[in-house]
């Protein structure tokens, strides 16, 4: 971290400086646990990558609990229920979620996911032509298999659309949150 010197700074840089660092203090990194409250209790994701346009990636943890389990450590062994992104640095910042721990990414959650992306048809509200993105490149591939309609949708959900998909327990091949 660079020193400022107070000296020949105005309180306005300072205070701005301070809550740069303050930030920083909690910026998510790959491996981090966050619980989320819901009004069924507590919730957990993971973050496994941070994509340089796209954010951070949270694999949301199935089920919800009344109080923070004592190991928390276990929890990175959950299935996981969905996976988005989030604007978790934001989030921590507004106080909407918090980090409980780090852990190491499970072996099978390390690759960057294959992610589905579609514009849905006004008049039918179905996706007709699908693209699948590896975080890298996208690919037309038309309709999708019943097998690539459980991968994760290519998106950014804000607190409200977090909570409310972990609520009513939405899974990635469900297609009615949208």
């Amino acid at each position: 971290p660079t020193a400022i010197s107070t000296a020949n700074a105005s309180a306005s840089t300072v205070r701005s400086a301070w809550r740069l660092g303050d930030l920083m203090a909690r910026w998510s990194k790959v491996g981090d646990l966050v619980e989320i409250s819901t009004a069924n209790g507590l919730a957990y994701a993971l973050v496994t990558h941070q994509h340089l346009q796209w954010g951070t990636l949270l694999r949301v943890l199935e089920g919800q609990h009344k109080t923070r389990p004592a190991n928390i450590s276990t929890l990175a062994t959950d299935k996981v229920q969905f996976s988005t992104f989030f604007p978790l640095n934001a989030a921590i910042a507004r106080k909407l979620v918090s980090i409980v721990g780090n852990v190491d990414l499970p072996k099978h959650l390390k690759p960057f996911p294959i992610f589905r992306n579609g514009v849905a048809e006004p008049a039918t509200k179905k996706v007709q032509n699908w693209w699948l993105w590896d975080g890298k490149r996208e690919w037309p591939v038309g309709q999708i298999t019943p097998e690539q309609h459980k991968m994760p949708i290519r998106q950014i959900v804000n607190d409200t659309m977090l909570r409310s998909l972990i609520e009513r327990k939405w899974t990635e091949g469900d297609s009615s949150a949208f």
